[in-house]
């Protein structure tokens, strides 16, 4: 339904205007939508910093004087961090193929997203973000569109892009640009699992060794969670896709989950995801669609399920605590929020802080840690992870990053 009909505007002359009744004889208050309100001329705005008062303030902002600033930026270049914004602002970027949970649905739909994330970007980690959406979904095409933009940016999260391109996408970014690059529906998500499992562990007496996990999903989210969590020392985790447990014994995978039945299955299970869940003590889901209670009956004593499809969970909380320990999912009407606003705005306060040039595996499980432990006096089965409204997570993962960056090699400041 277009946003005029929704919400016409407050100076329509159709009739619609707020306490009055169109030609159908209904009256505003059926067509209102707060999401539409909210949404009308978008989320943003660019503010300026700086005061343009008189012909004083528009010479030093302006001509003349800024003059000397490029002029000294381009004798010493790495100054443009200290004269410009570009240590404080990300891209971020999309080509609009996978948004939310709604697929591809084209750059321009998926710019009040990108709205959405730089807003939470400022809000929870004081870091400005600028949306921009790709009309493109070559990969070869996004790659050198987003290396052109670079020098106006200090790093760039991926967003929404489908898979398997994100993953060639970022690590082509990486490999020509000297600023962190991210994508989010892959590092953010396992960075906050990986958080939220640690702190179910320690409830009940366990390491992350002893544990045994299966991802449901082999997309962004499912491979990225897979290789944090090895990573961390998991005991040993199996991926499935639509086709069942993702094994070495399979003749149709992809090169992506080919190189993840490499590094993950190390019980060599082959079969359903119902065959994996038999005695597994953690089910994640990043996929959709439902798992059979039968199966989740079978899981483990103490299980965790951290069903994170939204908006319908894969496994529903209610059947989930019958089995469970733990249970966390991606909405916010359920306790243990798996939500990805807990990570991103501090890994990239804390990788500009110092400059990083990249963000690494061990910046991520840093993030990880600082996160788990915001709570950690504070476990119990519904708090293994902070609410995105605790103020306490963006300064600790912040602060964590800096300082893994310093410790292995990849800060300049």
């Amino acid at each position: 339904m277009a946003a005029e009909i929704v919400n016409p505007r407050s100076d329509s002359t159709t009739g619609a205007d707020a306490g009055s009744e169109g030609a159908t004889g209904a009256t505003d208050e059926v067509f209102f939508d707060p999401a539409f309100a909210l949404h009308r001329g978008g989320k943003m705005a660019v503010q300026a910093t700086v005061p343009v008062r008189d012909k004083d303030d528009l010479s030093l902002a302006y001509t003349p004087g800024v003059a000397k600033v490029c002029s000294a930026i381009a004798e010493h270049p790495e100054l443009v961090h200290d004269y410009t914004w570009k240590s404080q602002v990300v891209a971020v970027v999309t080509d609009g193929t996978a948004v939310l949970g709604l697929g591809d649905i084209g750059p321009e739909a998926s710019l009040p997203v990108m709205e959405g994330k730089a807003i939470l970007f400022k809000q929870f980690g004081g870091v400005d973000a600028v949306p921009i959406a790709l009309a493109t979904t070559d990969a070869d095409e996004i790659v050198e569109t987003v290396v052109r933009l670079a020098p106006s940016f200090g790093g760039v999260n991926l967003e929404d892009i489908s898979a398997p391109r994100c993953f060639e996408i970022e690590e082509k970014l990486k490999e020509r640009l000297d600023i962190p690059v991210f994508h989010d529906d892959q590092h953010g998500t396992a960075v906050v699992t990986l958080a939220a499992l640690r702190n179910a562990a320690k409830l009940t007496d366990r390491s992350l060794g002893q544990l045994r996990a299966v991802i449901s999903g082999a997309g962004a989210a499912g491979v990225a969670i897979a290789k944090i969590l090895i990573e961390a020392g998991i005991g040993d985790v199996a991926v499935c896709d639509r086709k069942g447990i993702v094994s070495a014994d399979r003749g149709d995978l992809t090169d992506v989950k080919r190189e993840l039945a490499g590094f993950t299955n190390k019980a060599k299970l082959t079969g359903s995801l119902a065959d994996a869940l038999d005695g597994a003590d953690v089910f994640i889901g990043v996929s959709g669609g439902t798992v059979p209670e039968e199966a989740v009956a079978k899981m483990a004593k103490n299980s965790f399920v951290f069903a994170m499809a939204n908006p319908t969970p894969e496994i529903h909380p209610d059947v989930a605590h019958k089995y469970a320990a733990v249970v966390a999912t991606g909405r916010s009407d359920y306790p243990n929020q798996i939500n990805n606003v807990l990570a991103f705005p501090g890994i990239f306060a804390g990788a500009m802080q110092v400059r990083a040039s990249q963000i690494t595996e061990g910046m991520k499980l840093a993030a990880a840690e600082a996160l788990a432990a915001v709570v950690a006096d504070e476990l119990s089965a519904d708090c293994v992870i902070p609410s995105p409204f605790d103020e306490r997570v963006a300064p600790a993962v912040t602060a964590a990053v800096a300082a893994a960056a310093r410790a292995e090699g990849v800060a300049r400041r």
